[in-house]
């Protein structure tokens, strides 16, 4: 419900729809980071995956009065959400398949 309400937010106040879409993927590049290897890997995808990242994105937008940075911290903190509902969680140093949650696959 959170999700759906973000994504309508953001795409509705700004912008096309695929800009939005883009900015709602785009914490998926830092898997990249993995080519430096695991330790570099997980700790820029952290970097990107965490709450508080995008809630003070979101308040660093209100504190300006910057709609913009709100509604992409909404879709950054939906992009989170649905990673986490999907089982991807924070990655261990030992490798992309080692999370919070637990063990990505078989």
């Amino acid at each position: 419900m959170a999700l759906g309400g973000m994504v309508i937010a953001g795409v509705s106040s700004f912008g096309p729809w695929w800009a939005w879409l883009l900015v709602l993927v785009a914490p998926e590049i830092s898997a990249a980071a993995y080519l430096a290897g695991p330790r570099i890997g997980a700790f820029v995808y952290n970097l990107t995956h965490l709450y508080a990242a995008s809630f003070l994105l979101m308040i660093l937008g209100v504190g300006l009065g910057a709609t913009l940075l709100i509604a992409v911290g909404g879709l950054w903190l939906a992009h989170i959400g649905i990673s986490r509902a999907m089982g991807f969680g924070l990655k261990y140093p030992s490798g992309y398949r080692d999370t919070h949650l637990g063990r990505i696959g078989l």
